[in-house]
């Protein structure tokens, strides 16, 4: 094996992308966009959206949590 012959095959190996490469950038550039987006959308919708309305407390409930604290409920 001659000097030239090597230094051939290392030029023609040095001008193609590497498979592993081209396969990181199509899988992993289109998935770091979709989390970056996402993490943009989140971000704009915490700011921008009212805060959730609580939801009503059950008369069954009430009753136990004053039972709980030892509170008579009227009518028992």
């Amino acid at each position: 094996m001659d000097g030239e012959d090597f230094a051939g095959k290392a030029a023609a190996e040095a001008r193609g992308l590497n498979p592993g490469l081209i396969v990181l950038l199509v899988i992993g550039g289109p998935l770091i966009v979709f989390l970056v987006a996402n993490i943009v959308l989140y971000v704009h919708a915490q700011k921008n959206l009212p805060p959730k309305k609580k939801k009503p407390v059950s008369k069954k409930k009430l009753k136990r949590e004053r039972l709980k604290q030892g509170v008579s409920v009227p009518g028992e």
